[in-house]
């Protein structure tokens, strides 16, 4: 049985029609069946493998090598907090100590009720933003213990259906480390990058 519905067939059929090689499709297709099922399963790798002509062991080594591709039950918020040496000098432990207190799921974890999945992580490139933190891969950046803490009040008691940069570093961010130029209009609707093609993004 399909892990994907009719609508993200016919998406998976559109992204592959873009490739000379199947195969070079399937980072796009792995974020699609991650967009169905929330993370990405066995069986969505399989999937993926059928429509590329790969195998299943060359598909879970492209899904394993990234970590962006979540392979375990991940909550509806997952918030990513850069602990590398600039945000580190800036105060991140301290915010993601915020953020797994706030929360009550500590790092690598995700809490039973499946709303928040909490990690720390390798520099994402906001170096002058310093701490950065990412909400579904959305990023903000300047973020104290603070604000940290009201990031995750704010999505718990709002469940907003799509989470956009723009509006969290409004509300939660301090120092930027550059214009971001024009506001973006589409954002993340799941633990997984905001990708209008793919299907894993979401107007606000």
């Amino acid at each position: 049985m399909s892990v994907l519905d009719s609508a993200a067939l016919k998406t998976a059929k559109s992204i592959l029609g873009r490739y000379p090689d199947k195969r070079s499709a399937v980072m796009p297709l792995l974020y699609l069946t991650a967009r169905a099922e929330g993370h990405v399963t066995p069986e969505g790798m399989l999937e993926v493998a059928e429509l590329t002509g790969l195998t299943g062991a060359q598909v879970q080594s492209v899904a394993s090598f990234y970590t962006m591709y979540k392979r375990e039950r991940t909550g509806q918020y997952l918030l990513s907090v850069c602990t590398s040496i600039s945000c580190f000098l800036l105060g991140a432990d301290d915010v993601l100590a915020a953020v797994s207190d706030e929360t009550g799921v500590p790092d690598g974890e995700t809490d039973a009720e499946g709303i928040f999945s909490v990690e720390h992580a390798e520099c994402i490139g906001a170096c002058g933003g310093a701490p950065a933190v990412q909400v579904n891969y959305e990023l903000i950046e300047g973020v104290t213990p603070d604000k940290a803490k009201g990031l995750c009040q704010w999505l718990r008691d709002g469940a907003p259906s799509v989470v956009l940069s723009d509006e969290m570093q409004q509300l939660f961010g301090g120092k930027r480390s550059f214009d971001w130029g024009p506001s973006e209009s589409v954002g993340a609707v799941g633990p997984f990058p905001a990708f209008e093609p793919y299907g894993t993004a979401g107007g606000s």
